[in-house]
C-alpha cells in the first residue's frame, strides 16, 4: 500500500498562486503503479474531483472549473505530485485531498484507495 501526505496549503488573496505537493511513502516508485488525483471539499458541499495524473505516460485530466489556471506534474524521483494553482477565486476554497489509484486517471472518489489527510486552501481578502 501507499501513504500519502499532502502539503502546501494556507491563505491566499483572490488572483493569488498557491503550489500543493502529495508526497507518497511506498516500497515502488508510484509512476509505475499509481495514477494520482486531487479532489477537495469545501464547507456544505460534496468531495469533487480537480485533478488527475496517470502513471507511466503522465497524462493529465482537468475539472471544467480549474482549466487554464491549475496545473499538475509529478517529481518522479521524489516521489511528489504538485498542484500549480493560479488566479485564485474564493470558490476555490476547500480541505484539498490527493489519492492514488492502481486504475486510470479519473476524478471520481470510488476509483482511488489510498488518501491523504488533507490540506485547507483559503482564498480571501
Amino acid at each position: 500500500q501507499v501513504q500519502l501526505v499532502e502539503s502546501g496549503g494556507g491563505l491566499v488573496q483572490p488572483g493569488g498562486s498557491l503550489r500543493l505537493s502529495c508526497t507518497a511513502s511506498t516500497s515502488r516508485f508510484i509512476a509505475d503503479y499509481y495514477a494520482i488525483g486531487w479532489f477537495r471539499q469545501a464547507p456544505g458541499k460534496e468531495r469533487e474531483g480537480v485533478s488527475c495524473i496517470s502513471s507511466r505516460d503522465g497524462s493529465t485530466n482537468y475539472a471544467d472549473s480549474v482549466k487554464g489556471r491549475f496545473t499538475i506534474s509529478r517529481d518522479n524521483a521524489q516521489n511528489t505530485v504538485y498542484l500549480q494553482m493560479n488566479s485564485l477565486k474564493s470558490e476555490d476554497t476547500a480541505v484539498y485531498y490527493c489519492a492514488a489509484t492502481l486504475g486510470l486517471c479519473a476524478m471520481k472518489i470510488h476509483e482511488y484507495d489510498y488518501w491523504g489527510q488533507g490540506t485547507q486552501v483559503t482564498v480571501s481578502s
